[in-house]
């Protein structure tokens, strides 16, 4: 019998949407706690081919959640475990890893090779740098993120409205898992959501999940949802950009002090904490490249500086650069 035999049962599925299966190419970028349920439900499935990028390795205070791996692995690569991983349950799929962050350096090349997109980073730079290139490209894209109780996921671009649509403005929070907490079965409810969305994508299912936006409250036990098929783009954005992306014609300024990061984003970065921004002189013709950790800082201090600012103003997360 067929290991696909339970799922081609369906009539939404059948022949026809395991052939549709084997012939899609999906990246998955982020191999932690959403990508644990993500990655065997699409290997399982009979996706024809994944791409894992993830440049971090596995940490003893992270398995709680990312439950593709084992205590023996920490210190070892989270994209190369996951691919084995799934190697094992799966030989017919074709599964490759890539060890290093996602920056807009090398996004372009990864999302063209791809017809599907799964934002699992748990990075605000990362999601709007593949929903900026997916947009960009025509790709679809599911994205996710989860803190503490609650998460969210969502289909967006690939003829939808992109997260930055959806999200215009600078996050309220810069919390992350590892300052604020997460539980575990929260990220894998949500991840769980998010392979349910690009199997539904990818057989055609409608609704389509594209121009949708699940919430889900692990306290209460409750979900939400509507459409955004409607949501307009922003008319202005602030690009992320890597470090390796500036020149020498840009006025780089790093946010962080010395304490907080004794090298410097650029050689070229002029230090002006976000309390001192009246410092940073307009200079026509210039681009102005915020630099800070996750990103975060650099957009609010973006907001804060546009309307003086002439020219284009960029961003740049050092610690994905």
């Amino acid at each position: 019998m067929s290991r696909y035999a339970r799922q081609t049962l369906l009539p939404e599925v059948g022949a026809q949407g395991q052939a549709r299966l084997a012939a899609s190419r999906v990246l998955v970028v982020g191999a932690g706690g959403l990508a644990a349920p993500i990655l065997p439900m699409l290997t399982g499935a009979g996706v024809g081919q994944i791409t894992i990028v993830d440049g971090d390795t596995i940490d003893l205070t992270n398995l709680h959640r990312q439950t593709l791996f084992a205590e023996v692995d920490c210190g070892r690569s989270k994209a190369d475990v996951a691919a084995e991983r799934c190697r094992k349950l799966n030989g017919e799929v074709d599964i490759s890893s890539r060890k290093q962050a996602l920056t807009s350096e090398y996004a372009s090349t990864l999302v063209a090779q791809a017809d599907l997109v799964l934002d699992c980073a748990d990075s605000y730079a990362a999601s709007f740098i593949l929903s900026d290139t997916c947009l960009a490209q025509g790709k679809p894209l599911i994205s996710a993120s989860v803190l503490g109780l609650t998460g969210y996921v969502g289909g967006f671009c690939g003829g939808a409205p992109s997260l930055r649509a959806l999200f215009p403005d600078a996050p309220d929070s810069g919390a992350s898992c590892a300052s604020a907490g997460v539980l575990g079965p929260v990220v894998n409810v949500m991840g769980a959501m998010q392979a349910q969305m690009a199997l539904n994508l990818i057989l055609g299912l409608q609704p389509s999940p594209l121009g949708q936006m699940i919430q889900y409250d692990g306290r209460t036990l409750r979900s939400t949802g509507f459409r955004f098929d409607d949501a307009p783009e922003p008319n202005r954005c602030y690009r992320f950009l890597s470090a390796n992306q500036l020149t020498a014609e840009d006025q780089i300024v790093d946010l962080r002090g010395v304490d907080e990061s004794p090298t410097p984003a650029h050689p070229n970065a002029k230090r002006i904490s976000p309390e001192n921004l009246h410092e940073i002189e307009p200079d026509k013709g210039k681009r102005l490249a915020l630099c800070c950790a996750t990103g975060l800082r650099a957009w609010r201090a973006a907001e804060h500086i546009q309307p003086d600012w002439p020219g284009e103003i960029v961003l740049v997360a050092a610690s994905t650069s």
